[in-house]
């Protein structure tokens, strides 16, 4: 399945989101001038080592006693890099669809606040699975997983417009967010356990990113919901859904 676009009206233009998609993208054109330089891959491999977040660096600076350090920095700034088209396109894709309702609701300085938690434990849970890791992390999954639990809990009867596959057909389809979310969580946990004792790295994916990540916007969205933090009454045709 993929999502396409939700049914879930906001109730203000969601401007950490589109400024937040701004930025991957402006950094992914700096990434994509260093490959047209005379080291090529090189030069966008030696990027990534500095600013992307290395398990191994990341575990042997809090070894030290040095928490604020290149490495600890490379957990933040790894959020913004990518490592191809697909990786973006797909990472800004489901930022669109389920941030700016996350962020209505969370209110503009709080979502910010929550992407970049979310993208930091993200990152550590990856850490703590692989800690002498040398490939680099990157990307905006594990934030955007966050984004992703917080609104399977503050939504879950929202309805998406998602491309369903069926062998070699596919069909247009409205899911629930509840079906589509807890079936990309569910594929993360079991790639995530089936990558324990690999070098899960090399595969390009932190499943553990995204579970770590997930799991905390669950949390997250569960306190939100329970005290009401940014509720406004149901309108008429939402089917009882709260905008955000």
């Amino acid at each position: 399945m993929i999502p396409l676009y939700d049914r879930n009206p906001t109730r203000r233009f969601p401007i950490v989101t589109v400024s937040l998609i701004i930025a991957c993208f402006v950094v992914f054109l700096y990434e994509l001038s260093l490959t047209l330089g005379s080291r090529g891959d090189a030069a966008l491999g030696t990027f990534f080592d500095a600013w992307g977040a290395v398990p191994s660096k990341i575990t042997a600076s809090i070894g030290a006693g040095n928490y604020v350090s290149q490495a600890s920095l490379g957990i933040v700034t790894s959020i913004f890099l990518h490592g191809g088209w697909l990786h973006i396109l797909g990472n800004m894709l489901y930022l669109w669809i389920f941030g700016n309702n996350v962020e209505d609701r969370l209110g503009r300085v709080g979502f910010l606040v929550f992407y970049l938690v979310g993208g930091i434990v993200a990152a550590l849970t990856q850490v703590w699975i692989d800690p002498q890791s040398t490939q680099p992390l990157v990307g905006a999954s594990g934030a955007i997983a966050a984004a992703l639990g917080a609104y399977i809990v503050l939504f879950p009867g929202a309805r998406i417009l998602s491309l369903v596959f069926l062998g070699f057909f596919y069909q247009l389809l409205n899911v629930p967010a509840l079906v589509i979310l807890g079936f990309w969580f569910v594929l993360q946990l079991m790639s995530g356990y089936a990558s324990l004792g690999a070098d899960t790295a090399q595969g390009g994916v932190a499943f553990f990113a995204h579970i770590g990540g997930f799991a905390l916007g669950m949390i997250v969205g569960a306190l939100i919901r329970v005290s009401g933090a940014g509720r406004t009454a149901p309108q008429p045709g939402t089917d009882g859904i709260i905008p955000s």
